[in-house]
């Protein structure tokens, strides 16, 4: 049994980022009987500003720990008897890993084989260990085919091979020691809450504020994007209804080369914004393509589709619309971003 009155307890690590908060908001409010404890370092990334509909929430409790520290992890497992740990903590910045690549190998496999050993010590029976894994760690799709459960890796990345690293230690210690885990590989997400350093909020911020919209290349790579909202769905599914030891590609079948997708933030934004619709693309810069630049991501999530019933529940437009128009209107979020001002938060709320 977890620690107090809930029926059991459960770790989102990274849950003050911007996945790992979309998660944990659905599983406090999904599940009054579960207590979810959210393990975040509150590195660059982690924003707890993304929690602040939960933060008080009887069901919730917030730790600052690094998962590269085994007493601190080991502290927190002998405490909660977690049933099962959401593991989405990692450095997921594909220019970062490039000029840092040792920060990615210590965060993301140190940092989940920290983890194992703490789940394989001190869990309580019945959940998971669920690994929230990339389609990064797949390598570049050509024009044609798709990335499916079976695709064998090919890390392109100090990023994607720091990923693909930890994925082989989940499914090493499932073999090995029996472990009941879980792995998914999802496609690009985009969403509300999401650090503007990535392509979708950077581009919606630089329109807003009439700055250069930098692409790389010719702006021909190919995403697949998925919602945020469709991602926790699928992983809140999986995690409850998944097979141990299978492994889930989650997508969102929206294939988009960049400069297309630059183009539609272009217009849908000048739309929102009561601007002259197309003004914006003049705003788009194409710079050097980035190092190792992967062509094409595109996922068949057929496998959850038939075996478990998920599927997006938008489409790329009427999320980009939502989306467009949550950044727009919540510009104090965005604003203590790029400031750096979110970081006082947790010092005001949490110290």
């Amino acid at each position: 049994m977890a620690t107090g009155d809930f029926k059991r307890a459960v770790l989102v690590t990274g849950g003050a980022g911007f996945i790992g908060s979309h998660l944990v908001r659905r599983l406090v409010k999904n599940y009054p009987d579960t207590l979810v404890v959210n393990l975040d370092l509150l590195t660059y990334a982690g924003n707890l500003e993304n929690l602040r509909d939960v933060e008080n929430a009887p069901n919730y409790r917030f730790a600052k720990a690094d998962i590269c520290d085994a007493k601190q992890v080991n502290a927190l497992f002998e405490q909660f008897k977690f049933e099962g740990v959401f593991h989405l903590a990692a450095e997921s910045h594909v220019d970062r890993s490039i000029s840092d690549p040792m920060a990615f190998v210590k965060t993301n496999v140190l940092g989940t084989g920290v983890l194992l050993n703490a789940y394989r010590a001190y869990r309580a029976d019945g959940g998971k260990f669920y690994q929230i894994s990339t389609d990064e760690v797949f390598g570049s799709l050509t024009d044609e085919g798709f990335f499916t459960e079976t695709t064998a890796y090919d890390p392109r990345s100090p990023y994607s091979a720091s990923k693909a690293s930890a994925d082989h230690l989940v499914r090493a210690y499932h073999h090995t020691y029996h472990l009941p885990v879980v792995i998914s590989n999802c496609s690009n997400n985009y969403g509300s809450h999401q650090f503007p350093e990535k392509l979708i909020p950077l581009m919606i911020n630089n329109i807003k504020h009439e700055k250069s919209l930098p692409v790389y290349g010719a702006g021909i790579n190919v995403r697949d994007w998925l919602w945020v909202d469709d991602h926790v769905a699928a992983i809140d599914l999986i995690y409850h209804q998944g097979k141990t030891g299978e492994t889930y590609a989650i997508g969102g079948g929206n294939e988009w080369r960049n400069i297309d997708l630059v183009h539609f933030l272009c217009d849908e934004a000048d739309a929102q914004l009561q601007r002259t619709i197309g003004a914006s693309r003049k705003l788009v810069t194409f710079v050097q393509d980035r190092a190792g630049h992967d062509h094409r991501y595109a996922i068949d999530a057929s496998k959850l589709q038939k075996e478990l019933g998920w599927k997006p529940s938008v489409t790329f437009e009427e999320g980009l619309r939502l989306t467009i128009k949550w950044y727009l209107e919540n510009s104090d979020w965005l604003n203590h971003i790029t400031t750096g001002n979110y970081q006082e938060y947790y010092k005001k709320h949490y110290s």
